[in-house]
């Protein structure tokens, strides 16, 4: 299981580590291009049942980190998929990712 820490707050956001990996190429994307944005997921099922979202600014402090210590061979769909929300007005919208044709990229 992957975190998000962002900005001062002390509850951390986690994730999935592939799903993570995935997410940070799209939010590294946005940000490094100064853009603004919305990120929801839905609770986990250790969590009270629900969904959450964060806006994302490019001058708020942002920390991604990996349980796995090896990178994650990416899934170039996914990321177009996410890339895809992440330029809606609904932002980007944590979705699973689809097996069935995989298309990978090395992280």
């Amino acid at each position: 299981m992957g975190t998000i820490y962002y900005g001062g707050t002390s509850s951390p956001i986690n994730i999935d580590d592939r799903a993570l990996a995935h997410l940070k190429v799209v939010i590294a994307t946005k940000l490094r291009r100064g853009e603004s944005f919305t990120l929801s997921w839905r609770h986990t099922d250790d969590q009270p049942r629900g969904r959450s979202t964060v806006w994302l600014h490019p001058s708020i402090p942002l920390r991604f980190v990996f349980d796995d210590p090896e990178p994650t061979v990416l899934d170039r769909q996914w990321i177009e998929e996410l890339a895809s929300s992440a330029n809606s007005s609904g932002g980007i919208m944590l979705v699973p990712e689809q097996l069935d044709t995989p298309h990978p990229i090395e992280s």
